[in-house]
């Protein structure tokens, strides 16, 4: 029996490292993630070594030994994560349930069989199991789930792997194991399938969370979209009463001037003709580009601007068809633009100007901004943008540019030097 508890202990270590390496976004390259999983994997296997070998009898060793596994376990996870917080604890801690079911199967087995073999095969099968399972089913979304920044931690949910894992653990192998209460056998198979269920729950509630903020950005762009077709509306409204107001008086316009003619004063009808000019060009409708919906958001943009006294310089270069989805191209943009517009207001009014670089090809993408900095920028540790210092609710549109820019594999590069924040997002098709 003590080969059958060596070789599921191994097992467990194995797994659950597997587990965490393919369900967290890693922090370092893939060489040094395995090499931190290697050191991790002999440490646990060789605490297990001692309290399955040398100390077999001491309960309190035992004890200690296990808290000792465990807590290597879960700084490994952290460790090797990206994001250091509640939803990669939860990760790992979960990691830690679903190995305790694949090792709960191996004792189960042996108590039913007295097969060495078989019971460490069952236990292999269902470690296997649950892992392509999971794999298959749920990664993508945990992936995800924990590459997305949170307005604030969750560290509730980890209580939920906390005390399944204390409950199974308690039942399964301390202090007594399944081995000697063979009537704990079933009890232990309806907590695994009552902390299946909880899983099934939390995640569906996760995802539906997810979702809600991913319908909550569609809506905010979808928003700034119709205020840009409601002010272009206005703007093409306006001017073509201006112009309808103007052809009326041309009438006038053109008897001053056959006047003015026969008269010989030829500098007076200039400035006639130079009044009519301005009168055409200040009722033209703005046009920045092509593609419709990006055209509406920079309108309204340049219109928010104008209300903060701002001054947008806009070099946009954006054909009809683009090779990005629209709607996300319109949102980044108002995300970066409202962002340098809103700051810049600190500035004195000398320096509220924003330049803006917006050019879309069949081959690339490139957005650079660049606007005054009077206020100190905190960078991010990890993704290096700026932090928002508006406290909560706020920094979630930076979020959305860097979603944006993982999904089509593109970079961003932004810094601040003498007093000028720039930022540079770059894609290649």
């Amino acid at each position: 029996m003590i080969y059958v508890k060596n070789i599921s202990y191994m097992m467990s270590h194995v797994f659950f490292l597997v587990f965490v390496y393919l369900f967290m976004v890693h922090r370092y390259s893939k060489k040094k993630t395995l090499f931190i999983c290697f050191l991790s994997f002999l440490f646990t296997t060789v605490m297990s070594q001692l309290k399955l070998n040398l100390f077999p009898d001491s309960a309190l060793f035992y004890f200690f030994t296990t808290l000792t596994q465990i807590i290597a376990a879960q700084l490994t996870g952290l460790l090797i994560s990206e994001k250091r917080d509640s939803r990669t604890l939860f990760v790992g801690l979960s990691a830690s349930n679903y190995v305790v079911i694949g090792s709960i199967i191996a004792p189960i087995l042996y108590v039913f069989t007295d097969n060495v073999i078989l019971a460490l095969a069952g236990n292999l099968l269902a470690h296997v199991i649950l892992l392509l399972v999971l794999y298959f089913n749920i990664r993508n979304f945990i992936v995800k789930f924990c590459e997305r920044d949170l307005e604030k931690s969750r560290w509730e949910i980890c209580l939920i792997p906390i005390f399944f894992y204390c409950s199974l653990s308690s039942i399964a192998f301390f202090p007594f194991t399944l081995y000697e209460h063979h009537e704990n056998i079933l009890p232990i198979l309806f907590l695994i399938i009552t902390m299946l269920v909880s899983y099934v729950v939390v995640l569906r509630y996760l995802d539906s969370e997810t979702k809600q903020v991913e319908e909550y950005w569609k809506n905010v762009m979808f928003e700034s979209y119709i205020k840009g077709l409601e002010s272009q509306n206005y703007l093409v409204g306006q001017s073509e009463r201006n112009l309808k107001i103007l052809r009326h008086d041309m009438r006038h316009y053109s008897l001053m001037i056959n006047s003015l003619l026969e008269q010989g004063e030829y500098e007076e009808i200039k400035n006639i003709t130079g009044h009519i000019n301005e009168v055409v060009n200040e009722n033209k409708v703005k046009h920045y580009c092509e593609n419709l919906i990006v055209n509406a958001i920079l309108l309204r943009l340049a219109e928010q601007a104008e209300a903060l006294d701002v001054e947008l310089h806009l070099d946009v270069q954006v054909p009809k068809q683009v090779a990005v989805n629209e709607y996300e191209f319109a949102m980044i943009l108002a995300n970066l633009l409202e962002n340098a517009v809103i700051h810049v207001t600190h500035a004195p009014p000398s320096k509220r100007y924003v330049d803006a670089k917006i050019h879309c090809t069949d081959k690339f993408l490139l957005i650079d901004i660049e606007n005054e900095c009077t206020q100190e920028v905190h960078f991010d540790s990890i993704t290096g943008l700026p932090k928002s210092r508006r406290g909560k609710g706020h920094g979630l549109g930076m979020q959305s540019v860097q979603a944006f820019c993982d999904k089509m594999g593109g970079t961003i590069d932004c810094y601040c030097e003498n007093n000028r924040f720039r930022i540079i997002l770059y894609v290649k098709f």
